[in-house]
């Protein structure tokens, strides 16, 4: 039956760019920022982002496929298109196809001649467009509860797991798990319907841990916030805000997703994540956020649909929720479009003029720089930015031009918090 087919997140990722309008999905592909390609659309047959938002949250109708091989292809179909003219399948001539780059299986040329003036761009990049290939149909065992795999609890302090060669070796032989995951009925069921043959153990085995760490690193770089603001979460409960955030991050959501945080700070008072967003699908994560004290030594999700500064003037203010000892925010992308920046502005200045410890993750060094350059224009307070020791390891391919470089999520940070001092306002040359 159609309906118990796990959906397959569609090959928009990262999706960053949705948060304050229904069409900045589509304009933010011109400014190099992943996200939704109108070719989607066009395969699954939705007029505008709207609707392809209606269906992630389960609220459309006639968008159910018929098998696994169905939903796959449907998928695929959504990347087919000339990787060096933008041809797509619809306006090619009579007996021509799209041919598929054999080495890297995931970019489509319309003749020889296009694929021959795009290979210079394209061997950079053809080695780990393979493994994004591989990872986008992996991925779908996060839907099918195959993953994240469970983890161990920690042997080390939180101060002393500085990156991910720091915490891997915690978690000991990580090889029965993912071969648990490899043998499963899922990825049977994933390679017997998928267009392309099944990669080897090696690959898979890779490709469940860039994965994983892709849903880690959301935590991670969360506890890494913490510490680095001086927060002490066995002296008192934390509440920490999730602003900004997309169904990239809640479709699918369980009530354990940060429960990594429990072994990063055993024993610790308890700790509040609230998800706040205009597009969190509706789930088990869907509930009102405390009001005060949480309980001890676990984490409690909550989350509300709607922008952060809305929901600050809603519940903060009438204290129907806490006040946030920390915001996180996963990729703003404000630096993309006026409109972003436009959406983004209120939340910018409330968490400046209300001094909360507040961090940022990006995909980039070039998207740090903008963002940068955007927050001392707001005369914001940066304490901190520069790589993150706990990004995704998994390749993220912009959809609209494949042969860009891939990125990873989380792969930068920046930390800021209240206004920017007097002396350094004096100093940059910002005009009050």
């Amino acid at each position: 039956m159609a309906s118990h087919i796990p959906a397959l997140p569609l090959p928009d990722a990262p999706r960053t760019d949705s948060v304050f309008s229904v069409l900045s999905g589509f304009y933010s592909l011109d400014s190099n920022v992943p996200g939704l390609s109108k070719v989607i659309l066009n395969k699954l047959n939705m007029k505008d982002y709207g609707e392809y938002r209606a269906t992630v949250e389960g609220k459309a109708k006639g968008t159910s496929f018929r098998n696994y091989k169905e939903m796959f292809k449907k998928m695929e179909e959504t990347f087919e298109f000339c990787a060096s003219c933008n041809t797509l399948p619809a306006n090619l001539t009579e007996g021509q196809t799209l041919k598929r780059c054999v080495k890297c299986l995931n970019v489509y040329y319309c003749t020889k001649e296009c694929q021959r003036k795009d290979w210079p761009q394209h061997k950079k990049v053809c080695k780990k467009l393979r493994l994004v290939a591989i990872d986008r149909l992996v991925e779908w065992m996060m839907f099918t509860g195959d993953l994240p795999f469970p983890t161990e609890k920690w042997t080390k302090s939180a101060a002393e797991v500085k990156n991910w060669d720091d915490w891997l070796p915690m978690q000991g032989d990580l090889t029965p798990r993912l071969d648990a995951i490899l043998s499963g009925t899922n990825m049977e069921k994933l390679w017997q319907n998928a267009s392309r043959p099944r990669p080897d153990d090696s690959d898979l085995h890779q490709s469940l841990w860039r994965i994983q760490s892709e849903f880690l690193s959301r935590v991670l770089s969360v506890g890494m916030a913490v510490q680095q603001f001086g927060l002490d979460p066995y002296a008192k409960s934390l509440t920490i805000h999730i602003a900004g955030v997309s169904h990239n991050e809640t479709m699918g959501a369980r009530l354990t997703d940060y429960d990594e945080l429990n072994n990063m700070f055993p024993g610790h008072q308890g700790i509040e994540i609230v998800m706040v967003g205009p597009e969190v699908v509706d789930g088990p994560i869907m509930r009102p956020p405390l009001r005060a004290f949480g309980p001890r030594q676990r984490v409690f999700i909550s989350a509300f649909k709607g922008l952060y500064h809305q929901f600050w003037e809603e519940l903060v203010e009438k204290e129907e929720a806490a006040k946030p000892d920390l915001v996180v925010g996963f990729h703003p992308g404000f630096h993309a479009s006026p409109g972003l920046i436009e959406g983004w502005l209120p939340t910018l200045l409330l968490l400046r003029d209300l001094d909360v410890p507040t961090c940022f993750t990006l995909y980039s060094d070039k998207e740090l720089e903008r963002s940068l350059q955007i927050l001392l224009e707001l005369e914001v307070h940066i304490e901190d930015s520069g790589p993150n020791p706990f990004a995704s390891q998994k390749p993220e391919q912009v959809q609209s031009t494949p042969n860009k470089t891939p990125v990873h999520c989380n792969s930068h940070y920046i930390r800021f918090q209240g206004l920017l001092p007097q002396e350094d306002l004096e100093e940059s040359g910002v005009d009050n």
